[in-house]
């Protein structure tokens, strides 16, 4: 249905694409693997009109293509959801559903009681119940992902293009969004599935391509690679030693200090946090586990001064911090790492060199002159010591890989020396490479003496990593597991099993 061939792509002082071949056919989901920078989103970005290869030939339907714009792939039936959501959040639900497509009444206007019907029988034939005509904005971030999906399935596609489609999804959206794609196979739909969480692609991928540097290394069916041989031929590297580095970079529990570093008491927030407590000491990593909407995020942004708290105290090495103030936050030593970069986070129309020196230009510059050898020191050395692959500090971050983003916004917050790191799904989006080298470097800053706390949806990341788990259900802490404690069956258990907070406040009864 759509295929590549010899398709090469060159950015100024980067070899993105060379000579590749890609096909996805008809009724089947074929998966689209490789490190961040292999060349996954530049080739989907050809396939759907963003950019024009420099060599080769792009076909679709038997024919050879070249389409101007993605609007113009998306008339002739190449739908494509992102893994940033890419709809417009001030507007309806309804409205980015049906968004260019929206029903007219005789006069030519807008028929906004048609519009909400389709929309809304749309979402409920996805399992989504929402109202549409709340702002898109007021939606989590898992639930803007299921109406971006409900709207690439909504018109009438032959390609479907997902990248990495369930990385703020929750297991029960997860379930929804494969009873989907099966469908759509059922209907002769070519799906392009792109995703780091092996344990999906075995489960919906027929096919698998796999990228490395730019370079097709192997095509084939996914049944016929185990997952260690999967993995070696993403990371370049032997089974052997695949199999001996384990399945993350974490290697234990940290010597920690009897001091707390941080101390959040009673953090409360009407309708979203209920008094929750957490204590960090330095050289520890604490892990905030919970399903999505417990709190975990709000509880990092509370701590962080980004959201206003109804009461409740921040202590930071002893002294307490003015809540709800960001600046005060950075200055008593918090850093934040959000978990949506793109809004929050990287600034794409900048370089590298200035997203990593943004936080620490009021301690770079006397009398408003900017010290810009110390600035060219500092984003030097965080470059190496992250390997941000990069054509230079001058390059803008938005043509970076989602990996390398999240490491020039690690870079950023490192540089201001916190005494605290709170990261926000920090390996949420990045490939198994990438991913073991963030891993890695949270196992050196606890090591450092730097106190972290940890927020993963992957369990197995959160279970590895963490010294002490804090477990949230409903904005409120319902467990902590210690030492052996620290498993994923006893993750799992309490989160099952714990009354929610309005169950256990008590009715009028009690």
């Amino acid at each position: 249905m759509l295929s590549v061939t010899g398709v090469s792509k060159t950015f100024p002082g980067v070899r993105a694409l060379s000579s590749v071949d890609f096909t996805a056919r008809t009724g089947e989901v074929h998966a689209l693997i490789g490190e961040n920078g292999a060349g996954k989103s530049t080739l989907i970005k050809v396939l759907t009109g963003v950019y024009r290869p420099d060599e080769g030939q792009v076909t679709y339907d038997g024919s050879p293509v070249r389409f101007a714009t993605p609007l113009e792939a998306q008339h002739a039936g190449i739908s494509t959801i992102y893994q940033e959501v890419n709809l417009v959040p001030l507007m309806t639900v309804a409205r980015n559903l049906l968004l260019g497509r929206e029903p007219r009444n005789r006069l030519g206007l807008i028929d906004f009681r048609r519009m909400h019907r389709t929309a809304d029988e749309a979402l409920r034939g996805l399992g989504i119940r929402v109202d549409v005509r709340r702002p898109l904005r007021e939606l989590g971030v898992g639930a803007q992902q299921m109406v971006a999906l409900a709207r690439a399935v909504s018109v009438d596609a032959r390609v479907v293009v997902m990248d990495e489609p369930t990385s703020s999804l929750e297991p029960r959206e997860v379930r929804t969004l494969f009873e989907v794609i099966r469908t759509l196979r059922e209907r002769g739909i070519a799906v392009i599935y792109v995703s780091h969480r092996l344990d999906e692609l075995y489960e919906i991928c027929d096919t698998v391509t796999v990228l490395r540097d730019g370079k097709v290394v192997h095509t084939g069916r996914i049944a016929d690679l185990d997952r260690l041989r999967l993995v070696s031929l993403m990371l370049g590297r032997e089974i052997g030693v695949v199999r001996d580095e384990g399945l993350t970079k974490f290697t234990g529990s940290h010597d920690t200090a009897v001091e707390p570093v941080l101390q959040a008491e009673e953090l409360t927030v009407r309708h979203l946090l209920d008094g929750v407590s957490v204590a960090v000491r330095p050289g520890e990593v604490v892990g905030l586990g919970g399903l999505l909407g417990s709190g975990r995020t709000e509880t990092a942004k509370a701590i962080a001064g980004a959201l206003r708290t109804d009461s409740g105290r921040v202590v930071v090495a002893g002294t307490t911090v003015r809540t709800g103030s960001t600046p005060a936050a950075i200055r008593a030593g918090i850093s934040l790492l959000p978990e949506d970069r793109k809004a929050e986070g990287v600034l794409p129309g900048l370089s590298v060199r200035e997203n990593i020196a943004l936080a620490a230009l009021p301690g770079l510059s006397r009398f408003g002159l900017v010290d810009e050898a110390r600035i060219d020191r500092i984003v030097d050395t965080f470059m190496t010591r992250l390997r941000i692959k990069a054509a230079g500090p001058h390059q803008k971050v938005g043509e970076l890989s989602g990996g390398n983003q999240q490491k020039v916004l690690l870079a950023r917050w490192l540089a201001m020396h916190p005494k605290v790191l709170l990261l926000d799904e920090p390996t949420r989006g990045i490939d198994v490479g990438a991913k073991a080298e963030v891993q890695k470097l949270i196992d050196e800053l606890a090591d450092d003496g730097l106190g972290v706390l940890l927020i993963s949806s992957d369990t197995e990341e959160l279970i590895e990593g963490s010294d002490r788990v804090v477990v949230l259900k409903d904005g409120a802490v319902v467990a902590e597991l210690t030492g052996d404690a620290v498993t994923e069956d006893r993750l799992m258990r309490a989160i099952a099993t714990a009354p929610s907070a309005s169950t256990a406040a008590g009715g009028p009864d009690d």
